[in-house]
């Protein structure tokens, strides 16, 4: 089975370790050219399962608003305390003001919740659980101040409904160091495991990357699936925040998962590797650099994590 590409656009957060136990990994080198992929519409969760959703040319990356296609995200709980486990409250509303009680399941759940901060140096991608009335809860400990982007990946069951992702601002307070993103690297390391990159993230034009796993100078050729998938890809651009939601080509469980993907525009991404080893969920961290497309001017980037874009 294909997994299908997202984009979204991550605006500013910052994440910590949250439930099973998540190690972030650092680093990313220039990448190998791969071959190009077909262009899609969608880039999101249910995009794709039939064919691999992709971000073309022209596509802006999604995440960026808080309200798309007749649908918004409204957080209860805007500003949370860093260092405190705290729940994080939100409701999904349709254009008639109604909250939206069910939606449907993709990669085994009804709805993936992001967070992020605006430096890139923090990730988070939960689960959370929705009661009857549609209000949606997770608990989560930020020990990090600062700015946060929030996104909720849904496809509400509404015949006709396409996969969305909503982004929101979060507030953390406490004392805030903003950090610069790491430096490119090939490779990344996470609680004992050594996680290698290849393959190029281009602007505009489809590509793969692979990432494999090894520990202890072994290959890791029993990763277990995690959501359907031997490896969920989430990808950042610097400055906005914008987010590509990668999931694994057809293969596995390793020691290399593969994944079709295309940034939308040249600048900087980090990007977020989870797979699943021993029954427990780890995150990979690279930074990367994408060149523009040829006759393209670099974009320039912004510290404010902020946009007003969203499209699949």
């Amino acid at each position: 089975m294909n997994n299908a590409l997202r984009i979204t656009a991550f605006a500013a957060a910052l994440a910590a370790t949250f439930g099973t136990a998540y190690g972030v990994g650092r680093g990313l080198d220039p990448l190998v050219a791969a071959e190009d992929r077909p262009a899609q519409r969608h880039a999101g969760h249910g995009a794709g399962e039939e064919g691999g959703g992709r971000m073309g040319p022209g596509h802006v990356a999604g995440g960026l608003q808080t309200s798309d296609g007749g649908y918004t995200l409204a957080l209860e709980t805007p500003t949370i305390r860093a260092g405190a486990r705290t729940e994080i409250r939100f409701v999904i509303t349709d254009d008639n003001g109604r909250t939206v009680t069910d939606c449907r399941r993709e990669h085994g759940k009804e709805l993936h919740f992001i967070l992020a901060s605006s430096d890139l140096t923090e990730f988070r991608h939960l689960h959370p659980v929705r009661a009857a009335d549609g209000t949606w809860a997770t608990p989560v400990d930020l020990p990090e101040a600062g700015g946060y982007r929030a996104f909720a990946d849904f496809t509400p069951a509404a015949e006709g409904a396409e996969n969305l992702t909503l982004g929101a601002d979060l507030a953390v307070s406490g004392m805030y160091r903003p950090a610069a993103p790491p430096a490119p690297r090939a490779t990344a390391e996470v609680d004992g495991y050594r996680v290698a990159l290849d393959g190029e993230l281009r602007a505009g034009r489809g590509g793969e990357l692979k990432l494999t796993v090894s520990r202890n100078g072994r290959p890791v050729t029993d990763l277990q699936p995690y959501l359907g998938a031997y490896g969920h890809l989430v990808a950042l651009r610097s400055g906005d925040l914008a987010y590509l939601h990668v999931h694994s080509n057809e293969g596995g469980p390793g020691p290399a998962v593969s994944f079709a993907a295309t940034a939308p525009s040249a600048g900087t991404y980090r990007l977020f590797l989870d797979f699943r080893h021993e029954g427990k969920v780890r995150t990979a961290a690279f930074t990367v650099r994408v060149a523009p497309e040829k006759g393209a001017a670099e974009p320039q980037e912004s510290g404010t994590g902020k946009s007003g874009a969203h499209a699949h």
